[in-house]
């Protein structure tokens, strides 16, 4: 229970800062007055996105968010797998631009994974490894 708990907890403080970013501290939003139905239909301006979920698939990229962002100063940690210490804790970008949206990353084929392990500096294998949900394509054995 005391984790299902700071789950919620953890995600309510995500949204209430992505409010506050919105009305007042970058304030593009500043005349926002949503209801919770209108909050749950994502009817905001702006976006946040996370390292592992549809719209940024590459669980690696949590790496780069902790290595610019310092994490690690703030008691937060990431395990070999990427997973979040402690457990309770939401990590994401903000995305202010009035036309920017939710979407989810198709299918992705060989000459991307290629293309992308190149420019991550990631062998073909590791980055398969994080984005097999993702693939377009079978891994041979």
């Amino acid at each position: 229970m005391v984790k299902a708990l700071s789950d919620r907890l953890a995600e309510a403080f995500a949204e209430y800062l992505h409010r506050l970013v919105r009305i007042d501290l970058w304030g593009y939003s500043k005349d926002e007055d949503l209801s919770p139905a209108d909050l749950l239909a994502v009817k905001y301006h702006g976006v946040r996105p996370a390292p592992g979920y549809p719209t940024q698939p590459d669980h690696t990229e949590k790496r780069t968010l902790w290595n610019v962002l310092k994490a690690d100063d703030c008691g937060l940690q990431l395990t070999e797998h990427l997973a979040m210490l402690p457990a309770a804790s939401v990590s994401g970008l903000y995305f202010a631009s009035p036309s920017s949206s939710y979407f989810a990353v198709g299918k992705i084929d060989k000459d991307q994974v290629v293309d992308y392990a190149e420019r991550k500096g990631m062998s073909v294998q590791e980055v398969e490894r994080w984005l097999t949900p993702t693939l377009g394509y079978d891994l041979e054995d």
